[in-house]
């Protein structure tokens, strides 16, 4: 069986970013890009870039970090949009702009209230005016699953003659069947004549959990690039997760006609790094990247490890990037040690001040916890990087009360615009209290959606891990916090997410729901 080349298009910095509340800003999707680029995927979606003013800079300063991937931004069909795209894609190495147009009955007639001739005649004038700035140009059908099958033939037809060297069929809404998806492709294939001149793909959503099993259907009957994100971020649902697709072509080599180039030990350091910036936990039972994906509890599985591995394992933890590091980092540990290992995970800093804060921040935790995992490198360099940002609200003092047979208090002091300002209150445990202290200082207006509390490692003395999610005039936003304290975590993500709704360059997407 000939092996082929599977592309791996990531789409965390775009797609990903759509779930609510997962906004990055520039320096965080340049940092994940970079993880990306170590992982050797080989396309990075990094944004839409006349989304916003914002999303114009993240895909510029992606584009000028990266070197060793292929950088594209998405594009609609219409000239304003893949101008911009353009524009921010300049200092790339490799570029690629992706335009999309709807395709499906429902969309054309209720969206674009346009007729299918009007679509067709739109794409192929995008596609060309793409190809005049970069000969990588991908077109895709929104919403491909439910689209007429004539027409589909017609539009990918006319769009590899305008000169797209890429076709993606996205099952937009997550519609899609394994069997019924893949046998769309192999139909569509065998039926456009000039299908060889260009590579299908697929970009799978989970609304029905099938996002991986369309995805890896598709690739058995002819696709050759794969849509995907880390830990399956996206919108509703989210999409296929890259490291089950990865993971499912490489263990079963008997079965799937492609290899990829991925380098596997960087998914559980991109996965970490991906749930830090979002704040969405990665559920301890997830495929590959959960906490317990290598974890065997019943005794029978345990000896038969022992005696074998492959009796119950059918990867190795080290392959994909399970800790397997005999440094241990501490109190004593020295800036050597410490630079070594946030470069094993992928993390580096161009300006010697930043390590040496991140170094500061290292030996600040490691006075309060006797050993610092990789989990919580990643928090610093997280609080590290949010320190550079000019905060509206920044926590300067806390004290709180909570003790048996009085109501819980808190007393904080904040400073506002560089104004220090106080509020006390009291509450139904210590962190409702110090969270209605800082609502008598700012009053916010904001509905506080998801309080999450997650310990970051092992053991009493672990740092917490605060995910707050909050909602304002329809702008959604997650803040962040982690500490050995969990009420002082819980601070810091309100203060975060209040910081995040300040942000006069809220992002807005001109039509949200992509590809």
């Amino acid at each position: 069986m000939t092996k082929n080349k599977l592309v791996i298009f990531d789409t965390t910095l775009r797609d990903g970013e759509q779930s609510p509340g997962a906004s990055m800003t520039k320096e965080e999707k340049v940092r994940i890009a970079k993880i990306l680029e170590k992982l050797r995927v080989d396309v990075i979606e990094a944004g839409f870039a006349i989304a916003s003013p914002g999303d114009f800079a993240a895909v510029k300063a992606v584009a000028e970090a990266v070197s060793d991937s292929t950088v594209c931004s998405l594009a609609r069909a219409v000239d304003a949009d893949i101008d911009r795209a353009a524009e921010a894609l300049k200092g790339a190495a490799s570029a690629r702009i992706h335009t999309f147009i709807a395709t499906s009955p429902i969309h054309m007639k209720y969206k674009l209230k346009m007729s299918p001739e009007d679509v067709l005649q739109q794409a192929s004038r995008a596609i060309k005016r793409a190809r005049n700035y970069c000969d990588d140009v991908e077109f895709s059908l929104e919403d491909g699953s439910r689209s007429e099958f004539e027409f589909m033939c017609r539009i990918t037809e006319e769009a590899i003659a305008a000169g797209a060297s890429t076709i993606n069929v996205p099952d937009t809404v997550g519609y899609g069947e394994p069997a019924e998806y893949g046998a769309l492709f192999r139909r569509l294939i065998e039926s456009v004549p000039n299908s060889d001149k260009a590579i299908f793909s697929t970009h799978c959503h989970n609304d029905l959990g099938l996002a991986v099993a369309n995805s890896l259907s598709a690739v058995m009957n002819g696709v050759r690039q794969i849509e995907c994100t880390i830990n399956g971020l996206g919108e509703r649902a989210g999409n296929a997760a890259l490291e089950e697709l990865v993971l499912a072509v490489r263990t079963r080599k008997d079965i799937f006609p492609v290899e990829t180039q991925i380098d596997t030990q960087y998914i559980v350091p991109a996965s970490r790094l991906v749930s830090t910036i979002t704040g969405f936990p990665v559920q301890p039972n997830k495929a590959i990247v959960g906490a317990n994906a290598f974890a065997h509890e019943s005794g029978i599985h345990q000896d038969g490890v022992l005696k074998h591995r492959e009796t119950y394992e059918i990867m190795r933890a080290e392959d994909v990037g399970w800790n397997t590091n005999k440094i241990v980092l501490g109190k004593h540990s020295g800036r050597a040690a410490v630079k070594a290992r946030f470069e094993a995970l992928g993390i580096t800093f161009a300006d010697p001040d930043l390590l040496s804060q991140a170094f500061a921040r290292f030996k600040d935790l490691a006075d309060k916890k006797h050993e610092i995992f990789d989990e919580d490198l990643q928090a610093i360099v997280s609080a590290t990087q949010s320190e550079l940002q000019v905060d509206t609200y920044a926590l300067e003092h806390m004290e709180v009360c909570s003790k048996s047979g009085s109501k819980p208090s808190a007393s904080l002091c904040l400073k506002v615009n560089g104004e220090i300002k106080k509020a006390e209150a009291e509450g139904g445990g210590p962190v409702d209290a110090a969270y209605k202290a800082i609502e008598k200082i700012v009053s916010s207006c904001a509905d506080l959606q998801l309080y999450s509390v997650n310990a970051i490692t092992q053991g009493t003395d672990s740092q917490g891990e605060v995910t707050v999610r909050l909602e304002r005039d329809g702008h959604i936003v997650n803040g962040l916090g982690s500490d050995t304290d969990i009420v002082k975590a819980s601070v810091k993500a309100y203060l975060h997410g209040l910081n995040c709704l300040q942000d006069a360059h809220q992002r807005h997407h001109p039509q949200r729901d992509g590809v």
